[in-house]
């Protein structure tokens, strides 16, 4: 990495969301606990789908890959935040800035796609339930699992390497809490416009792709609850899709607002509170809007629950 003005070190330095006045302390301690909840919200999602064999289908196991991201999502983020805040050093190594913008980058592509699998599964599940075993067969299920964590490794790969291959100079001060792909380029002082023209592109196919599908998919399935004849299963069929829809509006409109907007229109402070909300707020609601909402997964969690008093 060249550096500009002889830089004795590659050394990034985050300036953080919160100061240390007592609001932003109460508002630190809040993430710490929202991070917490999503830890062991988003873990316990992944040992249920896994240790309850009626949870071992197509729609469970997306759902497990999902806690999954979103449970390393979180743990990219918030534990650097946290020790910089506490520790009040805010410097990040250029191996560390190259490391969190590899796992973020991957892990929101791989769950741009894996949303998308989401969504074809319930269409399948609702308008064709005599073929389901086939097209979501538990091989076609783990192709689907596999091309999202791929397709989100390349993209992170490939915006990871280019980003940390510009000439940064003057300040070294990233504006935000984490290594954000756009917060670093604000630091650049060579020509970053072919390769934010390339993030916008990666975005089209990242974001709006997915997002075709999942209308596609929805809109055949509103269709074919309304023209269902039995009343549970229409209240089965909505509570369910509508729990993946408000995931999805949360995800996608946030990562919408951070990717696809120019340079120009950007503001620091805006970009910390939209990108806290999906990198922090809703790793925490899926495992709860899932849970809440599905009564299998109640029912799993009450049954390991009830084992595990009776074997007290």
């Amino acid at each position: 990495m060249a550096w500009g003005n002889q830089t004795s070190s590659p050394v990034f330095i985050l300036l953080g969301i919160f100061n240390h006045s007592p609001t932003h302390t109460f508002l630190f301690a809040l993430v710490l606990g929202i991070f917490t909840v999503a830890v062991m919200g988003n873990s316990t999602m992944v040992l249920l789908i896994h240790l309850d064999a009626q949870l071992h289908t197509p729609m469970y196991f997306l759902l497990s890959q999902l806690s999954l991201m979103d449970l390393m999502l979180i743990c990219t983020t918030v534990p650097k935040m946290a020790f910089n805040y506490l520790s009040g050093r805010n410097s990040i190594s250029l191996a560390g800035c190259g490391t969190q913008i590899f796992f973020y980058v991957s892990l929101m592509g791989a769950e741009c796609f894996l949303l998308a699998a989401m969504a074809y599964d319930r269409y399948v599940a609702i308008c064709h339930p005599l073929r389901y075993p086939v097209l979501m067969s538990q091989k076609v299920c783990g192709l689907m699992a596999a091309a999202s964590w791929l397709l989100g490794s390349l993209d992170g790969i490939i915006e990871a390497a280019v980003a940390l291959s510009f000439l940064y100079c003057g300040s070294r001060e990233i504006p935000h809490f984490f290594c954000d792909v756009p917060a670093l380029l604000t630091l650049a002082c060579t020509h970053t416009l072919t390769f934010e023209r390339m993030i916008f592109i990666c975005c089209i196919i990242m974001l709006l792709f997915p997002v075709g599908i999942i209308i596609a998919s929805y809109a055949r399935v509103i269709l074919a609850v309304i023209h269902m004849g039995s009343g549970e299963g229409r209240r089965k069929a909505f509570a369910t899709c509508s729990s993946h829809l408000m995931v999805v509006g949360m995800y996608y409109g946030a990562a919408m607002f951070i990717y696809m907007r120019p340079t120009s229109d950007r503001s620091p402070t805006q970009d910390k509170m939209v990108s806290a909300c999906y990198t922090i707020l809703t790793p925490m609601l899926n495992p709860l809007i899932y849970s809440l909402r599905n009564r299998e997964v109640s029912r799993a969690f009450m049954k390991v629950l009830g084992k595990g008093k009776s074997g007290e």
